[in-house]
């Protein structure tokens, strides 16, 4: 298969603004001839009645029942904080915003 010149490597170098020597386009060319030959395997492999998944097997969505529990009241939980205000913490303006 020659889905992929050394012609080609040489212009997607360019275009990417990579200088490659000829050994290193030699190789890339050879390099990417075989990745192609794989994706075209692949292509091979999805036939029109095989449905496209996201996951090889089934995914069920598992959650648990929301239960109401016991937690720090506003006063509790802002009271390690080192600074406050109007029941809330208050953090360093950081964007420059009013």
């Amino acid at each position: 298969m020659s889905g992929i010149s050394r012609e080609d490597v040489a212009h997607l170098a360019k275009l990417a603004r990579i200088e490659m020597n000829d050994a290193e386009l030699d190789h890339l060319a050879k390099e990417m001839d075989v990745i192609l030959g794989a994706v075209a395997r692949v292509q091979e492999v999805a036939a029109s009645d095989v449905p496209p998944t996201s996951h090889p097997i089934p995914v069920n969505n598992i959650v648990r029942e929301d239960i109401v529990r016991p937690s720090l009241s506003p006063e509790e939980a802002l009271s390690g904080a080192p600074a406050q205000s109007e029941g809330r913490f208050k953090v360093p303006q950081i964007l420059g915003e009013e």
